[in-house]
């Protein structure tokens, strides 16, 4: 199936813009285009409260997390980790979906800034995540009033981050997940599979380009490690129940795909649903394509049922 109209012109406006591609810069570079998406997307739906934190990290860094609180009661508590190859992206480029899926769910939503590469190599991404997944156990009570279902989410290298988090979980005896929502993630460092190598899926995101980011990300002694390419982990049981979206035309499909049939085989309730016509980027691209709505649609009705009913549909 070719790409849907709407991305076929949105990339069309990319194209007709002069602009490299990302694995011809630098990394300073290609964030300059960070300003220009947030104005694309354009505001997300008012918070009953929006705090905004600093975590400090061992080795005397620290990073940010926003907290993005739609109601007084909130039904649950969402850590969303961001795409953008552990290279790219912040916080404020994704408030407007952050606000969406809270808006959308009822939940609070936690959007972690965490450290990027290559200033700051693999492990720090996972440590930061591992970091504020903490944090807002510890703070529940505090963002939401009660103890509600806590959930890991991220599209992209956050959904990398995200299932490492429910590895880590399980395996370090909490904090207790409700729910992994895995969005196109990255799971190996394999760009030989058939989706990587496919012709009609070098798009916004390309082979070359995922080669860049993790070059910035991870030596490639490193790469293999099960917190840098979760795929490779020995043991799916007991993770957490999974909701997982890939995307028709992405790169990534296959490794996403395989990733949801390792969790099914360790018997682990999968959820998962490949988008038509869609290439990698779409979900987080609010208020642009219409795949990022029919998306979200799909899962804040699973997060909703997880918070309404306490169980996957």
């Amino acid at each position: 199936m070719a790409l849907d109209e709407a991305t076929t012109m949105f990339l069309a406006q990319m194209a007709g813009s002069g602009r490299k591609p990302i694995h011809e810069m630098e990394p300073g570079e290609a964030r300059e285009s960070g300003p220009m998406m947030i104005q694309l997307y354009g505001p997300g739906p008012d918070m009953a409260r929006v705090v905004n934190e600093r975590l400090n990290t061992t080795d005397g860094n620290d990073f940010a997390v926003r907290v993005l609180v739609p109601s007084a009661a909130p039904a649950g508590l969402v850590v969303y980790y961001h795409g953008g190859g552990w290279v790219l992206g912040d916080i404020d480029q994704f408030d407007t979906l952050g606000r969406q899926l809270a808006a959308r769910t009822g939940c609070a939503v936690v959007l972690v800034d965490y450290r990027k590469a290559p200033e700051h190599p693999y492990p720090a991404a996972v440590e930061d995540a591992w970091q504020a997944l903490n944090w807002a156990h510890e703070q529940m009570t505090g963002i939401a009033g009660a103890t509600v279902p806590l959930i890991v989410a991220g599209d992209s290298a956050g959904g990398n981050l995200a299932a490492v988090m429910a590895h880590r979980a399980r395996d370090r005896s909490g904090p207790d997940l409700a729910l992994q929502v895995l969005v196109y993630p990255v799971t190996a460092a394999d760009f030989d599979t058939a989706s990587y190598l496919a012709p009609e899926n070098q798009l916004m995101l390309s082979r070359d380009s995922m080669i860049w980011f993790w070059n910035h990300y991870a030596a490639p002694g490193r790469r293999g490690e099960t917190e840098a390419s979760p795929l490779r982990a020995p043991d799916f049981t007991g993770l957490p129940p999974a909701v997982v979206l890939v995307a028709e035309h992405d790169p990534l499909r296959d490794e996403g795909e395989a990733y949801a049939a390792a969790l099914e085989a360790a018997g682990v309730p999968v959820r998962k649903r490949l988008f038509d016509a869609q290439m990698h980027g779409f979900f987080s691209m609010v208020n642009v394509l219409p795949g990022s709505a029919a998306a979200m649609d799909y899962v804040a009705g699973e997060i909703t049922a997880v918070t309404g009913a306490g169980v996957m549909r």
